[in-house]
């Protein structure tokens, strides 16, 4: 049973989504219900690439990333989410002591048995100062709570850590249809529209590609993350789809300075038979 002690509490709820129970599920199920929902012809996805920032910035381009997972949503009870630390710095992998995390929308708890699991990992550490502040994953939780029946979640918090080290940790709880992951990354930052558009598209072809090598901090904040699941879906076959690709400059802020937002989903050749 969780006590206020074991659980991690929101860091941005009334700032990057709101803190009310009913506008939150009402907003994100308005961001679903306007996702571009057809773009399924790989199947059933192992993975997503999905962005953090507020909702009435990267929400319409994260939703359409969730859109992907269709009915196919109803047989997931785990999700690995993996983010970039803004916050605090740090090498390696943080995984938290928390017995889960808070939204407005309640609780979603931790698998604790995943997290010690990984725990011997070279680079993987218990740190939860580094997910007390942090974004990257909280707001993806509502999406998820709305979207998903009865799930644990694995919250990975990743600082300086090469994409073997991330690698490592996907291998090691990458599970079957039951388990989703899910990495949470925004694009290029603070450019004007058309440079962002430029450099978007070709971090888009690198994903695409798998070419992780590509990648860097001011390509995807969220590089080194992305890095490591590009490593292990060109090992294991996964064919990267690109779903959406803007930015702030298109859903709700100026085009003189935008951050730019992908989605992508990660298909297997067994998952694109699956109907």
């Amino acid at each position: 049973m969780e006590t206020e002690a074991s659980v991690r509490q929101p860091a941005v709820a009334g700032l990057f989504y709101p803190d009310d129970p009913e506008a939150l599920q009402l907003q994100v199920r308005k961001l679903m219900s306007g996702a571009a929902a057809g773009r399924q012809e790989g199947g059933f996805p192992k993975a997503l690439v999905a962005p953090h920032a507020g909702l009435p910035y990267s929400g319409p381009v994260a939703a359409t990333a969730y859109a992907a997972l269709g009915a196919g949503a109803e047989h997931i009870r785990r999700v690995i989410l993996m983010g970039p630390s803004h916050r605090v710095p740090f090498r390696g992998i943080a995984t938290t002591a928390a017995s889960a995390y808070r939204t407005p929308l309640g609780l979603v708890p931790i698998d604790r048995s995943a997290c010690e699991h990984i725990g011997g990992l070279p680079g993987v550490v218990e740190l939860d100062e580094a997910h007390r502040p942090e974004h990257s994953l909280e707001v993806h939780l509502p999406f998820l709570q709305v979207l998903l029946h009865d799930f644990q979640l694995v919250p990975l918090v990743v600082g300086d850590a090469d994409p073997d080290t991330v690698a490592a940790v996907l291998d090691r709880l990458w599970g079957g249809e039951e388990t989703l992951i899910l990495i949470s990354s925004d694009l290029s930052h603070y450019h004007d529209y058309a440079t962002a558009q430029m450099l978007d598209a070709e971090t888009r072809d690198a994903i695409e590609h798998c070419q992780e090598t590509v990648l860097g901090p001011y390509r995807a904040c969220g590089h080194q993350p992305l890095a490591g699941l590009l490593r292990v879906a060109r090992r294991r076959g996964l064919n990267p789809v690109t779903l959406d690709l803007r930015n702030s400059g298109d859903t709700a802020g100026p085009r003189s300075e935008v951050v730019g937002y992908g989605a992508w989903a990660f298909h297997s050749d067994a998952a694109a038979s699956t109907p």
